[in-house]
C-alpha cells in the first residue's frame, strides 16, 4: 500500500516541508511541500534523498553492548542495565565530575536533542559538559551575551525586506543558511535583486554564494574583526554613524568610537590584504542603504578573533540603525519561547563560573570547549574524566586531534553513545543505543523556530510507526536519564521524566506574576495538556504558555498542539517584529555596546593587526558542499561522488608554486600532525590559501559505515593539536589557521 506523509525535514537548518511517498512502511520518495507554509515547495538534494537515509541498511537497529572486548546486539532492558552499572561504577568511585556529557550537531535537529540534554546534565551531576557549539557558533553566543544579556537572543537578517545584504564568512546558497533558518535561501537573494537590492559578499573563496554578489572582497582568512573594525572607524570618522531610532536603546556608543579610533582603513589594509578604499566603499554602501543588515557565519566565527568579529557584525547593525527593524537584523519571536514580559534589566551574561581541569578554560554558557575533551580524559590525576556520556556527537572527525581523541576514548573506563550508526566515536562505546529512522520520528524545531527569518510554527507527527521492538528517540533519553538515576528498573516509566519537567516549568510559571497561569494550581493546569506522549505534553505546554499561546484559557483563539494539528503544513505567524527593549538582559536595560570582556579583547586584535600580513605561510579555510553536513551524511551514496569531494583546493599560482598539479596527491602539516589529499585547482581561492571540507576521514577500523569506508577522506582537523581558540568563547579556531603544503610523491 502506498501513500503519502508530511514531515519537516531534519537535515540542516532550512527546516524545509517535505511530502514523503511511502510503501510498505518504507520511504521511497521525497519532495518540497509546497503547500508548507514556511519552505513553499523548496527542497535541497538532501530533503531529496530523505528516503535513501531514513532506509540506509547500515543504521543500526538493536542496541549493542560490548562483552568481552565486542560489541553484540542485545535486549534495550540489557542496554540500560550495562548503562546504570557502568554508569554507576565510575560515578559511584569518583563522583559525578568523572562523568561527562558530549552533544552533538544533530541534537538540534531533533525534539528529543532539544528536551532532554539538560535533565541527562543534572542526573549525570556534571559540569564537565562539550558540545559542537565550540566547533561552530559560539562566539556569536557569547557577543550576543554580552551585548544583549541573553546569549540566545540572536538577531537574524530580514531577508524578505532588506535592500543590502552583506555577507562575511558565510556561503547561504551552500549550506541553505546558518544562525538564520531560511528555507529557499537562492530564491530570497533572487527576490533581493528584483526589488533593487544588493549583495556583498566578504569571503577569501568566490564561492557560489560571491559568485552571484554585486560585490566580492576577498580578504585574507582570519581578518574579519579587523576589516570590520575599520568599517566601523570609517562610520565615526566620516559622520555616517546614526542609530535613528535605537539610540535610546544603546550604551557605550563613544566607548567604542575610542575603540575603533587605531583601526583606519589604511592601517588595517596590509594586514587584511585589502585596499583601504575598499573598506571605505563597504562602509559608505552600507550607511547610504535606507534597509541594510551585515550578517556573519563560520568563516568569521570558527577564528582567531570569532568573538570580536561576531560582535561587530551587530555593532555596524546598530550604528547604521539597522537593528531590531524591518529589512535590517532583527529577533524571532519562537511559538515556544517562554511569553514576553515586561521590560526590565537582567543580571547580564558572564563565563567562567568554573573551568577545565587541565587548561583551566573557562566555562561559556554552560559548557567546556570540545578542544579540551581528550585531555581531560588523557591527563592522569583527580577528577580525570573516565566516563562519557555521547549523544549524537563524532568528536572523532569533529574536534581537534582526531588521533589524541581516538586513543582518549579508548582508555574510558566506560562509554554509552547514542547514534544511528557505528562511527569513528561510537565503535569505542560499551553501549550504543540507536533511535529509530527519522521518518519514525516526531518532529519540531525549538532551536531553528528561534533563528527564522520569519515567524511560523510546524510541527511533524511520525510518518511512519516504529518497527517492532524499537524505541523512540525521547523514550530512549528518558529511560537512560533513569538509568543514570538508578531508577530504571522493569517498573520505571519513562514518561515520568517529562512529568518532571513539566511540573519544574509549572511550578516556576504559577508562581510568576506575568505569567498567564499566575496563581493556578500547577497540578490542575497539568491535567489540561494535550498530546499521545510526554513529549507531545511538553511541547502543547510550551506552545500554550508562549507568546502566540491560549494560556490555559486566557486566549480561546491561541495556539496549542490541538489547533497545531489541524493545520499540517503549519501556522504562520507573520514577519519578524521589532522587540527591543523585551529581549535585553542586561544590568542597564540597553543594548550594551563596549562590555568590558570585549573592548579587553580588543588590544590582542590590535597587537595582530600591528604585526602586519605581509608574506607569511599558507593558510587553510573549510568549505561545506550542498549534498553534505558535518560528517553525519558520507554514508548514503545518493549524497556523495560527483563534486562532493575531499581534495585540497589551491590557486594554481601556488599549485605551480609548489609543484602539485590537478589531482596529485598533496602533504599537508599542521600543529596536530599531517594529512595526504588530492590537489584540485582552481582559480575561486585567493592566493596564499588551500581549501578542504571537514567531516571525512572514515578510514578506522571497527567502523559500520560502508558507504563512507570506499571514499574515506582525510580528516582536515587532524591538522590541530586544541592550542589555537578564540578566548572568549573557547571555539576551536578552524579557519585561517597556517599549514605547510608539499607534494606527497
Amino acid at each position: 500500500m502506498t501513500r503519502t506523509a508530511l514531515r519537516i525535514c531534519p537535515l540542516c537548518e532550512a527546516t524545509c516541508g517535505l511530502v514523503l511517498t511511502i510503501d510498505e512502511g518504507r520511504v521511497t520518495h521525497a519532495r518540497g511541500d509546497s503547500d508548507d507554509v514556511f519552505s513553499a515547495g523548496f527542497v535541497c538534494p538532501k530533503g531529496a534523498s530523505f528516503g535513501a537515509l531514513d532506509t540506509d541498511p547500515d543504521r543500526l537497529t538493536r542496541p549493542l553492548v560490548r562483552r568481552d572486548g565486542r560489541l553484540a546486539e542485545a535486549s534495550w532492558a540489557e542496554a540500560f542495565e550495562a548503562v546504570a552499572a557502568g554508569i554507576g561504577a565510575v560515578g559511584g568511585k569518583a563522583g559525578g565530575e568523572a562523568v561527562g556529557l558530549v552533544l552533538g550537531n544533530p541534537n538540534v535537529h531533533t525534539m528529543a536533542g532539544a528536551l532532554y540534554p539538560a535533565q541527562l546534565a543534572r542526573a549525570l551531576r556534571t559540569r564537565s559538559v562539550f558540545t559542537a557549539s565550540t566547533l561552530d557558533q559560539m562566539p556569536k553566543h557569547v557577543s550576543c551575551g554580552h551585548l544583549f544579556g541573553d546569549p540566545d537572543a540572536i538577531a537574524v537578517p530580514d531577508l524578505d525586506r532588506t535592500e543590502h545584504l552583506l555577507l562575511i564568512g558565510a556561503n547561504p546558497l551552500v549550506s541553505n543558511g546558518s544562525l538564520a533558518t531560511a528555507a529557499d535561501f537562492p530564491g530570497k537573494l533572487k527576490e533581493l535583486r528584483r526589488r533593487g537590492g544588493r549583495l556583498v559578499v566578504i569571503d577569501p573563496n568566490r564561492t557560489r554564494t560571491a559568485a552571484a554578489a554585486d560585490r566580492h572582497v576577498a580578504p585574507r582568512p582570519g581578518t574579519d574583526a579587523a576589516l570590520l573594525f575599520a568599517m566601523v572607524q570609517v562610520l565615526f570618522a566620516e559622520g555616517l554613524a546614526d542609530p535613528g531610532a535605537l539610540a535610546p536603546h544603546l550604551s557605550g556608543v563613544e566607548e567604542v568610537r575610542s575603540l575603533a579610533a587605531d583601526f583606519t582603513p589604511e592601517s588595517v589594509a596590509g594586514y587584511c590584504d585589502v585596499p583601504a578604499e575598499d573598506i571605505r566603499t563597504l562602509a559608505r554602501e552600507l550607511a547610504a542603504a535606507q534597509r541594510a543588515v551585515v550578517y556573519g557565519r563560520l568563516g568569521s566565527t570558527a577564528v582567531e578573533f570569532g568573538t570580536l568579529a561576531s560582535w561587530l557584525v551587530d555593532v555596524l547593525n546598530a550604528l547604521t540603525g539597522n537593528l531590531d527593524r524591518p529589512g535590517g537584523a532583527m529577533f524571532p519571536l519562537s511559538a515556544t519561547a517562554r511569553a514576553p514580559r515586561p521590560p526590565r534589566a537582567g543580571k547580564g551574561f558572564g563565563t567562567g563560573r568554573w573551568h577545565s581541569r587541565v587548561s583551566g578554560h573557562p566555562e561559556v554558557k554552560g559548557e567546556l570547549p570540545m578542544a579540551a575533551l581528550a585531555e581531560e580524559i588523557d591527563t592522569p590525576g583527580e577528577g580525570r574524566l573516565r566516563a562519557l556520556v555521547v549523544v549524537a556527537a563524532n568528536p572523532v572527525l569533529s574536534a581537534p586531534d582526531g588521533l589524541r581523541m581516538d586513543r582518549a576514548l579508548a582508555g574510558l573506563d566506560f562509554m554509552v553513545s547514542v547514534d544511528p550508526y557505528l562511527n569513528e566515536t561510537s565503535r569505542h562505546a560499551h553501549v550504543v543505543l540507536p533511535p529509530p529512522p527519522p521518518a519514525r520520528s516526531a518532529h519540531y524545531d525549538f532551536a531553528f523556530s528561534t533563528l527564522a527569518v520569519r515567524n511560523t510554527v510546524r510541527y511533524s507527527p511520525p510518518a511512519v510507526p516504529l518497527a517492532a521492538g524499537d524505541l523512540a528517540e525521547p523514550e530512549i533519553l528518558a529511560r537512560l536519564i533513569l538509568a543514570v538515576l538508578g531508577q530504571g528498573g522493569p517498573g520505571a516509566d519513562p514518561e515520568a521524566v517529562d512529568g518532571q519537567a513539566v511540573m519544574r516549568r509549572l511550578g516556576a510559571e504559577t508562581a510568576d506574576p506575568d505569567s498567564p497561569v499566575y496563581g493556578r494550581d500547577a497540578a490542575e493546569v497539568a491535567a489540561l495538556l494535550g498530546g499521545r506522549t510526554g513529549y507531545e505534553r511538553r511541547l502543547d505546554l510550551m506552545l500554550r504558555l508562549g507568546p502566540y499561546g491560549d494560556g490555559f484559557g486566557a486566549d480561546p483563539e491561541g495556539l496549542s498542539l490541538a489547533r497545531l494539528l489541524d493545520h499540517p503544513h503549519g501556522i504562520d505567524l507573520g514577519p519578524l517584529r521589532p522587540r527591543l527593549p523585551s529581549v535585553l538582559r542586561t544590568p542597564s536595560g540597553t543594548v550594551e555596546l563596549a562590555a568590558a570582556p570585549i573592548a579587553a579583547d580588543v588590544p590582542r586584535l590590535r597587537a595582530a593587526v600591528e604585526g602586519g600580513g605581509e608574506g607569511g605561510p599558507l593558510v587553510l579555510i573549510g568549505r561545506r558542499h550542498l549534498r553534505s553536513n558535518n560528517s553525519w551524511m558520507h554514508n548514503v551514496p545518493a549524497l556523495t561522488g560527483g563534486s562532493n569531494r575531499c581534495t585540497a583546493q589551491l590557486h594554481p599560482q601556488d599549485a605551480a608554486r609548489l609543484g602539485l598539479g590537478d589531482g596529485e596527491l598533496a602533504r599537508i602539516k599542521g600543529d596536530g600532525g599531517e594529512i595526504i589529499v588530492p590537489v584540485e585547482i582552481t582559480d575561486t581561492l585567493r592566493r596564499g590559501v588551500v581549501c578542504l571540507p571537514h567531516g571525512w576521514g572514515h578510514d578506522r577500523d571497527g567502523t559500520r559505515l560502508t558507504a563512507a569506508a570506499r571514499e574515506p577522506g582525510a580528516n582536515v582537523n587532524q591538522l590541530l593539536d586544541g592550542s589555537r581558540l578564540d578566548p572568549l568563547s573557547g571555539t576551536a579556531v578552524l579557519n585561517g589557521f597556517p599549514i605547510q603544503v608539499e607534494a606527497a610523491g
